[in-house]
């Protein structure tokens, strides 16, 4: 590939980042919608077993390339990591704090990235990269802080657990890559969130609350919204990213990630946008410019 076509490339992959995390905060604040009336793990196996139900028939019909039967254990553990540890950590931090807290402290993804791959030696960190991802992340931080009196009682430990769900999201992009090399970015997703969907299900079957009851139809139409933009999509267009430009390039379009779940909340939670997340927010969009140009 020569110079000119990997760069198209690699901000094709943005681009497509910056639009996964886009549905990915919508998913967020759908995810807040119906948190109150199931638990962490039964609407993490329905978010990704709806996702599954919809990337299986595609990955088929399509003929994507499965990956190698070598590949198949570390498949299944990132599966495991990122569509079964995530997701239960994602859905017990917004039980406790707002969809746009949360998506801030989702937002510290970018700097967890960008120091794993610097650790094992699979990027080198730069002034200007470095750079956007302290601002972005400085930005998270000075919003979660400042707006912490005004939060639901509780709020940081929603925080706190968010960022411990970004630390395994940055594990699985930088550990993925070589995986989805060798096989096709359709076909590793689905793979790995076959086996995170299956694990969540068994999970939640044994405890008895795979079916809420007090779900009406506003909380289902949430959960396939969820399925299906917030996992299928979402992630698809996650891992498509992946192959194409670096992991952290990657992790900092995460922090479109509170725009739209603030906006997706003020609509279905009315939660309040107040002046120190507007400028968290303005502060994670400056540092994707800067780290991603």
């Amino acid at each position: 590939m020569s110079a000119a076509d990997s760069s198209v490339a690699a901000r094709l992959g943005v681009a497509a980042a910056v639009l996964s995390s886009a549905l990915g905060g919508m998913a967020l604040a759908c995810s807040r919608f119906v948190i109150s009336a199931t638990d962490a793990v039964a609407l993490g196996a329905w978010r990704y077993c709806v996702g599954f139900v919809c990337l299986l028939p595609i990955t088929l019909a399509v003929r994507g390339r499965w990956p190698p039967r070598a590949d198949w254990t570390a498949v299944a553990l990132l599966g495991l990591l990122f569509f079964a540890i995530f997701p239960v950590l994602y859905n017990l931090s917004i039980a406790y704090t707002t969809a746009a807290r949360a998506s801030l402290a989702l937002s510290t993804l970018p700097l967890l990235t960008m120091l794993a791959a610097a650790a094992l030696g699979i990027e080198t960190l730069t002034l200007r990269k470095s750079a956007g991802v302290v601002i972005a992340v400085a930005g998270v931080a000075a919003a979660l802080a400042a707006g912490l009196a005004d939060a639901p009682a509780g709020a940081w430990r929603g925080d706190l657990l968010m960022v411990a769900g970004a630390f395994c999201m940055a594990l699985y992009n930088v550990w993925s890559r070589p995986f989805i090399a060798r096989s096709s970015p359709l076909a590793f997703l689905t793979g790995g969130m076959g086996v995170g969907a299956a694990c969540l299900a068994v999970v939640a079957l044994a405890g008895g609350g795979l079916v809420p009851q007090a779900f009406g139809a506003p909380q289902w139409a949430a959960v396939l919204f969820v399925g299906v933009f917030g996992a299928a999509l979402n992630f698809y267009l996650w891992v498509w990213a992946l192959e194409r430009t670096t992991p952290t390039r990657v992790a900092t379009t995460i922090t479109v990630n509170p725009v739209s779940a603030s906006l997706l909340a003020v609509l279905i939670l009315g939660e309040p946008i107040g002046l120190n997340l507007g400028l968290g927010i303005a502060a994670v969009l400056v540092g994707i410019c800067i780290a991603a140009s």
